[in-house]
């Protein structure tokens, strides 16, 4: 493995960059500025060089792996075959929806049926799920309803087993870019040990789930990445190009899965500002030339992503062009594309006449439409009268009926005048399952401080001066009739003067979780306070036809993503749900249920392997130690030998990478205000095992350097790495039967095989 000057064996990947032969160091190029020397002369360490990094005898690669390429090929092929074997081990069972494949797996159904359905992230992950189902023969029929369900004779091994397949991939993934970091084949090999034996990454790569598929993107991002900052001295070469296209192109995916791919996207960012930045101060280079570089990633880091991710909604939205259970979150407009929807090739009255029965949709990206239902505001909450909420499904309870505020007729009856509702008429609005009217007063609302509260009052229509409504269009004259869709409209309470809106909060389970909606004293007009008519239904109107409005790809494009991000700030856990908070994961606190409760159900825990996850953490605090300590050194100008200047540029430039990606994908996670789970910070994980590889690796040659024999230092580094791969496989063979099921005892239970393995009190298997 390692074991000094002279004995090199340490296994780089081929670089872009040319080899030199013998110990000669390349001339300096003519007009690129020196690094800054220290006060002994010697020059300073750089985090970044232009060059690859190569080893002590000047050459990228090292002679025993020159002679044999097997030192390159047996070890990435033996971690692959562990990788793939531990991923597919007992994919089929259990046998039943496990967690949130309920959630996805459907999503997969909606595709191979076309059905259109409403998600909080990107199209991609579920495109490629229910195009996995497709090919292995699935037919889109398993109503995946909830959790513990039997799949029966439905396929669904292909679905999982697309997944196993990405979550397999990240091992010799992660391997190849702490290869390409450290130089160092034992720093790679234990990098992809303590993946290979972790608990929770077998379990999340082998269920129908977003998150192998994210994992496989943001690592493909990140190897990429390292790799074209390897080509660095061939700029515009066929590989350099591969590279960064192939950069682009992960980046896409990962942002096409799941909104946090923006993390990895800040890091190729910050990686790319670094070595424009770089380039800048070299003066052998040309404007011309430095103009092409940044057009070069503009190109490949920018344009290409978003074509890519542009072009993965355009097939969304044509693949499923069928109206579904998501119509509801989005505009009237947007409905009216989708085969199946009320709105679809639909011809409604134009105007709006009195005596219509109407659905009255809120202007807010994601609004619900009016509704009410028999449910009483409870105690406490206002006046104790009926709920008007906002809600986002179609619904009977959604159909109003419009009427003169003075007047009681009978609309239908042929022999009374069809009046067409204007512009500035006051009016009520009768809820047609309930018959009673739309109201306010001076009570506060329920969520919303300086809000009126609205409900449902009276009986079969006859209420108060409260039900009065004016009715306004925006942007016209008094005396305009109001269009179905394309009209704008606020209702102004008559007594006293607020606009009715919806907030956008969520109601308690007394409110059925819908929306509130309140009258708002503030007079600014915003999509919370305007409205559209969406349904219309009056036998006694001509009717139009409804497909001059629909939307273009760049408006529900747009609309798409704000439902989306909206959808994604507001969730909230379900009942009884297990839900962590950021500083729980690292240390690896609490983990989630994927199957089973009781000690007679097949029981599935998604927990990491405690003994690599507390490793990792080690590391982390090991590795800002080992950075500043050699920070300062290189600050103090320290002579280092050519072995240790390269050991600190591994650590610092290497390690310093990883370190930042750990960052991004972690501590943002503080900041945000939606539910959060212990899963959400596998991605990070994947960060913390790369730099455990390379900071180990590093700390034990330092360790090992003072002794003289070379025979001493290669078993100090030798048995430190073996040491730590024997405990990761170890804690993995008492900690396996969290991933691949278990049934008995809960280790909560004395008599439990698992009893002596919970080592916290809120581990829950």
């Amino acid at each position: 493995m390692w074991g000094g000057a002279g004995r090199e064996t340490r296994l780089p990947v081929v670089h872009c960059a040319q080899t030199t032969k013998g110990r000669q160091e390349a001339p300096p190029v003519k007009g690129r500025m020196p690094p800054a020397a220290n006060k002994n002369g010697q020059a300073a360490l750089g985090l970044r060089p232009r060059k690859p990094l190569r080893l002590a005898n000047g050459s990228a690669l090292p002679a025993s792996a020159a002679r044999n390429p097997g030192w390159f090929w047996s070890p990435l092929g033996l971690v692959s075959l562990l990788s793939f074997a531990t991923r597919f081990y007992r994919l089929r069972e259990p046998s039943h929806i496990c967690w949130d494949e309920t959630h996805f797996g459907k999503m997969g159904s909606y595709y191979i049926n076309r059905t259109f359905f409403f998600d909080v992230h990107p199209p991609l992950g579920k495109m490629l799920i229910g195009l996995a189902g497709y090919l292995s023969g699935y037919n889109g029929t398993f109503p995946f309803q909830k959790p513990g369900d039997k799949y029966e004779q439905h396929n669904y091994i292909g679905m999982r087993g697309f997944c196993a397949f990405l979550g397999s991939c990240l091992v010799p993934i992660c391997y190849l870019t702490v290869l390409e970091l450290s130089k160092s084949l034992p720093a790679a090999v234990l990098t992809a040990a303590i993946l290979i034996f972790d608990t929770g990454f077998i379990t999340l790569s082998q269920y129908i789930l977003l998150d192998p598929i994210l994992m496989f993107f943001l690592m493909g991002a990140v190897l990429s990445m390292v790799k074209y900052n390897s080509c660095a001295n061939r700029s515009f070469s066929a590989p350099w190009w591969f590279w960064l296209c192939l950069t682009g192109i992960n980046l896409a995916g990962a942002m096409g899965v799941k909104f946090v791919g923006l993390f990895v996207v800040l890091l190729v960012g910050m990686n790319t500002i670094c070595d424009l930045w770089e380039l800048l101060g070299d003066l052998s280079l040309s404007m011309v030339t430095l103009g092409k570089h940044f057009l070069a990633r503009v190109l490949c880091l920018i344009m290409l992503p978003l074509a890519l991710y542009t072009a993965l909604f355009a097939v969304h939205f044509t693949v499923l062009n069928r109206s579904g259970p998501g119509d509801g979150f989005f505009s009237s407009g947007f409905q009216s594309r989708l085969i199946g929807n009320n709105l679809h090739n639909v011809s409604v009255p134009e105007h709006l006449a009195y005596g219509s029965v109407v659905t009255v949709k809120n202007l807010r990206m994601a609004g619900g439409y009016l509704h009410s239902h028999w449910h009483l505001y409870p105690e406490g909450v206002g006046a104790r009268q009926q709920q008007v909420t906002a809600y986002l499904h179609k619904d009977l309870n959604n159909l109003w009926i419009i009427k003169r505020h003075n007047v009681n007729a009978d609309y239908s009856d042929p022999s009374f005048p069809v009046e067409f509702v204007k512009h500035g008429d006051v009016i009520r609005l009768e809820h047609k399952e309930t018959s009673r009217n739309l109201h306010s007063h001076h009570h506060e609302a329920p969520l919303t401080r300086k809000h009126l509260q609205v409900t449902g009052y009276g009986i079969n229509g006859t209420g108060d001066s409260n039900d009065f409504w004016r009715i306004e269009v925006v942007g016209r004259k008094l005396g305009n009739r109001i269009k179905v869709l394309r009209s704008q409209i606020r209702l102004i309470h008559v007594a006293t003067g607020c606009i009715l809106g919806s907030t956008g909060k969520t109601l308690p389970k007394w409110g059925w979780e819908q929306v509130e909606v309140t009258c708002t004293p503030y007079q600014k007009e915003t999509p919370n306070t305007l409205w559209n008519v969406e349904d219309h239904i009056n036998p006694r109107l001509p009717n139009i036809s409804l497909d001059v409005l629909k939307p273009s790809f760049p408006e529900i494009l747009l609309e798409s993503h704000m439902v989306m991000i909206r959808g994604n700030s507001g969730l909230k856990p379900k009942e009884n749900e297990v839900t962590s908070k950021p500083w729980h994961w690292p240390i690896n606190y609490q983990g989630l249920r994927f199957s089973g409760v009781n000690e007679t159900d097949y029981r599935v825990y998604l927990l990491g392997n405690p003994v690599i996850w507390w490793i990792n953490l080690i590391t982390i605090g090991l590795y800002v130690v080992m950075a500043t300590f050699v920070s300062m050194a290189i600050k103090r100008g320290v002579q280092l030998t050519t072995e240790h200047k390269e050991l600190s540029q591994v650590l610092l430039y290497g390690g310093g990478r990883i370190m930042l990606g750990w960052l991004l994908h972690y501590f943002p996670f503080f900041m945000m205000g939606r539910v959060l789970y212990f899963h959400h910070y596998f991605p990070a994980m994947l960060f913390s095992m790369m730099l455990t590889g390379i900071t180990w690796d590093v700390f034990l040659k330092f360790c090992a350097g003072p002794l003289s024999a070379n025979n001493r230092r290669r078993k100090v580094y030798n048995y430190g790495i073996a040491l730590l791969i024997l405990l990761s496989m170890y804690s993995f063979y008492l900690f396996h039967p969290l991933s691949y099921g278990m049934v008995g005892p809960l280790a909560s239970d004395p008599i439990s095989p698992m009893a002596g393995l919970r080592w916290l009190e809120t581990w829950e298997f």
